[in-house]
């Protein structure tokens, strides 16, 4: 079975003329990391001097203080007008998030579809999300071929950001749910790092090194170092991951007012007995296939190795007027060796176990990702009053390069005798000596942009701005050129904690489905119209925000039931998708001492009046929070967290020949912490997640299969500072 691209109405066409990059440039001296000893109180940051944002390490807060995700202004939450959740260091501490999939179960309104061991899939408003960026850059991730991306160690990230809604201002094409920022640790002026050491359930070990500071006198030159190191087992019967993370990053002031940033990382995935697919959801008698959590429909010899490599530079200047110009590069090579087979074809047999056989393939490739952005902002006067402007541009492009083997030899046996007692053996293949099919597959991208912020009285601001894209993909010969997505937002302040605010952006994606002329239909559109409240209270130290939104996706290809010219299917492009909804969210400081994120959405999508998208859940809650004991407990932080969806559904086959309409009743899922400070360097936690051992799964509709999430699971952790 070829390995199946998840999204394939998503995925970008053809597109593009070049178009020349000008803004030379580049921005301010880095922010040192705030005050260990004053976690309650957020630093305080000069917007010039981090063009990301502030960091969220040691401010001990479950909110963020500044971002620049939306538009490359750096606003407070408040003064964003979309919805957006953080997830800060301290939570992903406390809660022990290692993992860019348990950083996503831990955000507001973000729910996950698991297909196997190797790959997931995130979902937000009803879309899937495609829109990746690192530090602000935009990255594609394929989440049908696992390439390491997918598996991002949280060690080296100070915070993961996501913007709801569309996001083609920055990112150009892709989905309109929401773009995950993924933003890299800094050095520190002052010498500081930490050990960690943890165990936990299925052999889970990790050991983690994180060591930054100034490496001359005057600290005008600094680095960081991190190193990360997990091998863990799971609850899945013979499968297991060896995880290798190296990080490495240094700041130069060239100048007082520029500096230069230099850095890369470089990620190893070792699984082996990988799953492919699931476990068939029906036996042959129709029946739910309820097979055990441990469970594992890989053979002894399935394995998806993944690999990451990237290089990055950033120069920044501040001008003494207050502009600053930054331009960065980003580098990018995410690889992977899959040599798969799995127990997850057919129906079994209650009866004997007959009636399954294996799904088998290699797939060796790797994606080349090079992207550059440069941009320039700063206030201006007009009008008597104060504007803030950007002006920017990137380009980017992609090298997809994948070989396909799945010829086998007429005798290879790939048949099960007794599905419910198979151990994963199986004859290892021998694959032919050249591949059955090559990918080779180049996307180009190139945009020019401007946003505007402008302070039309004290207590009214409007944003504007857009995007000139062009996009190519080679495979297919087809461009697009001069695509323009617009972006507009207004924000009023009610008074000095709350706002209201509407606003309108978009995001297009190529397509390549013709109709019966030949002709290509025009690109997917997506555009997000939003109207809400925020608030902050205790200088921004806690936000809270509740939106209403429309989510719409036009140029949709249905089958018109002819053919193309060529003789394939043939398309018509109609309004498409379209989802509703609304969302809420509270996060950062209740007290000095009890910090909480919790949140809640409702999201429904229909094409046509049907409802799709069934496969995540219309409704979300989640809430985490921990407290800081005082008095004779002193030392001592508890906590604990919560997670509800509702039912999900998919068509699935059937041993009939036929479908039916799978579904997967709702859950709740409960964690808990607990950490001790036995002195300022020296702390050990515990977290226990899926507290009550529920047992749960996710389908993957297109294949018939379903997987089980993880049973409850325990975890000790040794923290040393320095």
């Amino acid at each position: 079975m070829p390995l199946h691209r998840l999204q394939p109405g998503h995925r970008p066409a053809p597109l593009a003329l070049a178009i020349s990059l000008a803004i030379g440039a580049l921005s301010a001296q880095a922010q040192a990391l705030p005050d260990t000893q004053n976690p309650a109180t957020l630093p305080t940051v000069n917007v010039i001097s981090n063009q990301l944002g502030e960091v969220t390490e040691g401010s001990g807060s479950y909110t963020p203080g500044t971002i620049a995700t939306a538009t490359r202004m750096v606003l407070t939450p408040r003064e964003t007008p979309q919805s957006i959740s953080v997830v800060t260091r301290q939570k992903m501490d406390d809660f022990n998030l290692t993992s860019i999939d348990q950083v996503m179960e831990h955000t507001p309104g973000i729910s996950i579809v698991t297909y196997d061991s190797e790959r997931t899939e995130y979902y937000a408003r009803g879309f899937a999300i495609q829109n990746f960026q690192y530090d602000g850059i935009p990255m594609m991730r394929d989440s049908a071929y696992s390439a390491g991306n997918t598996l991002s160690d949280m060690a080296i990230y100070d915070r993961v950001e996501v913007l709801k809604g569309a996001t083609g201002l920055l990112t150009g094409s892709g989905t309109p749910g929401a773009t995950i920022n993924l933003i890299r640790k800094k050095p520190t002026r002052d010498f500081r790092g930490h050990a960690s050491i943890s165990a936990g359930s299925w052999s889970n070990y990790r050991t983690e090194v994180d060591v930054g500071g100034a490496l001359n006198a005057s600290g005008s030159v600094r680095a960081r170092g991190v190193a990360a190191y997990q091998d863990k087992d799971s609850f899945m019967d013979r499968y297991s991951r060896k995880t290798a993370t190296l990080y490495g990053i240094v700041e130069m002031d060239l100048t007082p007012r520029t500096l230069l940033t230099l850095g890369g990382d470089a990620q190893n995935n070792r699984p082996v007995n990988s799953t492919w697919g699931g476990i068939p959801l029906l036996n042959a008698d129709g029946q739910f296939n309820d097979m055990p959590r441990s469970h594992n429909n890989g053979t002894r010899w399935s394995r998806w190795d993944q690999y990451t490599r990237t290089a990055f530079a950033t120069l920044e200047h501040s001008f003494s007027n207050g502009w600053v110009a930054k331009a960065q590069f980003n580098h990018q090579i995410n690889g992977y060796n899959a040599n798969l087979g799995a127990a997850a074809a057919g129906f079994p047999n209650p009866a004997d176990g007959s009636g399954v056989s294996l799904w088998r393939g290699q797939y060796i490739g790797r994606t080349t990702s090079n992207a550059l952005d440069a941009y320039a902002s700063g206030p201006f006067s007009l009008g008597g009053r104060e504007h803030e402007l950007v002006l920017g541009a990137s380009v980017a492009r992609r090298h997809w390069k994948n070989d396909g083997y799945w010829q086998l030899p007429a005798d290879y046996v790939s048949t099960v005798n007794d599905y419910y007692h198979w151990n994963g053996d199986s004859r290892l293949p021998v694959w032919g000596a050249s591949p059955d099919y090559v990918n080779s597959e180049v996307t180009k991208e190139q945009g020019l942009y401007t946003a505007a912020r402008w302070n039309l009285a004290a207590d009214l601001k409007l944003i504007t701005g857009g995007r000139w894209s062009n996009y190519r993909n080679q495979v297919q010969g087809q461009r697009e050129t001069g695509v323009f997505v617009p972006y507009v937002g207004a924000i009023y302040d009610l008074n000095g904690n709350y706002s209201v605010y509407a606003s309108y952006t978009s995001i297009f994606s190529p397509q390549s489905k013709q109709n019966e002329s030949g002709k290509a239909l025009d690109p997917l559109r997506g555009n997000n119209a939003e109207v809400g409240v925020k608030a902050a209270f205790m200088d921004g130290r806690l936000n809270a925000s509740a939106a209403l939104f429309q989510l719409q996706q036009d140029n949709f290809g249905i089958e018109t039931g002819g053919v193309t010219p060529g003789g394939a299917t043939a398309y018509r492009a109609v309004d498409g998708v379209r989802t509703r909804g609304f969302e809420a969210e509270i996060s950062g400081q209740i007290t000095p001492a009890w910090q909480l994120q919790a949140g809640f959405s409702h999201a429904i999508s229909r094409d046509q009046g049907k409802r799709v998208a069934t496969l995540t859940p219309s409704n979300q809650f989640s809430l985490h929070t921990s407290y800081r004991l005082d008095g004779p407990l002193s030392g001592l932080t508890v906590g604990g967290g919560a997670r509800w969806q509702d039912k999900t559904w998919g068509d699935i086959s059937t041993p009939s020949g036929g479908t039916a309409v799978h579904t997967v009743k709702g859950y709740w899922l409960l964690d808990m912490m607990a950490r001790y400070e036995f002195s300022k360097q020296l702390s050990a936690t515990v977290n226990v997640r899926n507290l009550l051992d529920k047992k749960y799964y996710t389908i993957f509709s297109y294949y018939s299969t379903y997987t089980w999430g993880e049973p409850r699971s325990v975890n000790v952790s040794l923290n040393y500072k320095f």
